[in-house]
């Protein structure tokens, strides 16, 4: 069975199809049917929306003749109105994200003259400088699939992305000095450029390793900083303007990266303790972290905020770690946990706003001082004293 019929079956047992809003009957090119709302067009692809917020794409050509055309009209009509596209504030909060299959992978060219060969799964494009077999990259494409469909699902209309004939585009590289030399920072993993909308990634941070005359994937290695640069890609444009670039790009990511990933799921539901354990020390299992201990002292929160990527860069372990806690604190723990004032902040941030009339959503009438005590009081309970002002 194809990759829709698993998971449109799968999903009908559950009984989770979207029951709002324009939901309909969708009928693929064999005749099988599901309920699901369509929340937008990517490239090629339809998104339907289920009911707890997550999206499955699936190809146009796929569809039958009916359902592609609404398809394309309906992109048509909305084209007037971009706030109305893939905006997804109102979906729940999600516990688990799975892709559930193995990606399908397309070979788009191989030319081993000019050591180009070009890979696709179902929302990214692969640029190589070795052949792989189909099998290697359907193995490291499942990560970067699963992430995509998280980012997606959080309910923060994570909707950006830079694509290329309908896809986000990735550069491997199988040695890591070519890796740098393409623009990728000595000893990290990866890197996000966001002035060519692409992520570089040397074939090592994804497990693969040559063997003989070809590549194998060691499916146990896994690197967070992968999902941290692909969520950078899928970060829409207004989302780092000033007020927002720095604590919340890099506390969303370090979001995502932190959350556990295992075989194409995300485990969101408690996510916290990873959360703490990264930002205190170096992750559960060693795997990794801020290591800053359970006493973290930021100067003041107005500044934190507002302060420029250049300056955000010079002390990045005690900044990485404070924009998590404090991305975290709006996410799940502000207010009712409902995510309501980050969501105003991020919706001021696409209409325009910037600085301090952007944080202003986050403030809700509070003072900064106000808002420095409450998000110590919350990770307080949590067992991190998190302090802000003069010592």
């Amino acid at each position: 069975m194809t990759h829709l019929l698993r998971a449109l079956e799968f999903l009908l047992l559950a009984g989770i199809c979207h029951a709002g809003e324009e939901m309909r009957t969708w009928t693929d090119a064999q005749g099988r049917k599901i309920e699901a709302r369509m929340s937008g067009l990517e490239g090629d692809q339809v998104m339907l929306e289920l009911k707890d917020g997550r999206k499955l794409p699936y190809p146009l050509a796929k569809l039958s003749a009916e359902d592609a055309d609404y398809a394309r009209s309906f992109k048509a009509a909305s084209s007037t109105d971009k706030a109305a596209q893939g905006l997804n504030f109102d979906a729940a909060w999600p516990d688990r994200i799975k892709f559930g299959e193995d990606p399908e992978i397309a070979i788009i060219s191989e030319d081993a003259d000019q050591q180009k060969f070009i890979y696709e799964s179902a929302n990214y494009r692969y640029h190589c400088d070795v052949r792989l077999s189909k099998s290697v990259v359907r193995g490291f494409a499942l990560m970067f699939e699963a992430t995509h469909l998280f980012c997606r699902s959080l309910p923060l209309a994570l909707d950006g992305g830079d694509k290329t004939d309908g896809k986000l585009e990735i550069r491997l590289f199988e040695l890591y000095e070519d890796y740098v030399a393409a623009g990728g920072m000595q000893g990290s993993a990866g890197v996000f450029i966001g002035e060519r909308a692409l992520v570089l990634v040397p074939l090592d941070s994804l497990g693969v390793r040559k063997v003989g005359s070809g590549y194998m994937l060691d499916r146990d290695k896994s690197s967070k900083t992968l999902p941290h640069e692909l969520t950078h890609q899928l970060t829409p444009h207004p989302y780092f303007g000033k007020g927002s670039m720095g604590w919340f790009t890099e506390g969303i990511a370090e979001y995502v990266a932190v959350t556990p990933y295992r075989s194409g799921a995300f485990s969101v539901r408690g996510n916290h303790k990873d959360i703490i354990d990264y930002t205190t020390a170096y992750g559960s299992k060693n795997t990794g972290g801020r290591a800053l201990g359970e006493n973290i002292h930021i100067a003041d929160l107005k500044e934190f905020m507002l302060q420029d990527y250049g300056n955000f860069m010079r002390d990045p372990q005690i900044n990485y770690g404070c924009s998590l806690l404090i991305t975290h604190y709006f996410l799940q723990m502000d207010g009712d946990g409902d995510a309501k004032r980050i969501k105003s902040f991020l919706k001021a941030l696409r209409e325009g706003k910037t600085g301090e009339d952007a944080l202003a959503a986050l403030l809700d009438g509070r003072s900064y001082e106000q808002l420095s005590e409450e998000i110590s009081k919350a990770w307080g309970r949590r067992g991190i004293n998190l302090t802000f002002g003069a010592k």
